[in-house]
């Protein structure tokens, strides 16, 4: 992942709308899978981003964000199946760093 306009953004009044919307638009990039609490599937659809601290070194920018979003407990999908399918809300943290010098961006949960 590269959040390039976050990265031009940083150090501007802008820089956290930047850095959320670019985040949501990148949502298949993060770990959603592997932050499920509840549901066994995300699904796709907007996720909210959360800044929760920011902090910079060097050579990067640390975000620790919430990501909230949406899953499914998949069922068997036959006729009589009793499950209904609906969304169950989600949310997990993540850990981003963003490289000053060309904007590439780890992801990692957060637990």
């Amino acid at each position: 992942m590269r959040l390039e306009q976050a990265l031009r953004a940083w150090g501007t009044p802008d820089f956290n709308s930047v850095l959320c919307r670019e985040i949501a638009r990148n949502a298949s990039l993060l770990p959603l899978q592997q932050g499920l609490s509840i549901g066994n599937y995300v699904i796709e659809a907007p996720v909210t981003v959360a800044v929760h601290s920011i902090a910079e070194t060097k050579e990067s920018i640390r975000i620790k964000a919430g990501i909230f979003y949406q899953s499914v407990i998949g069922g068997c999908s036959c006729a009589d199946d009793p499950t209904p399918v609906s969304e169950i809300n989600e949310y997990c943290q993540v850990q981003l760093d963003i490289d000053k010098n060309d904007a590439a961006t780890s992801v990692r949960l957060v637990e």
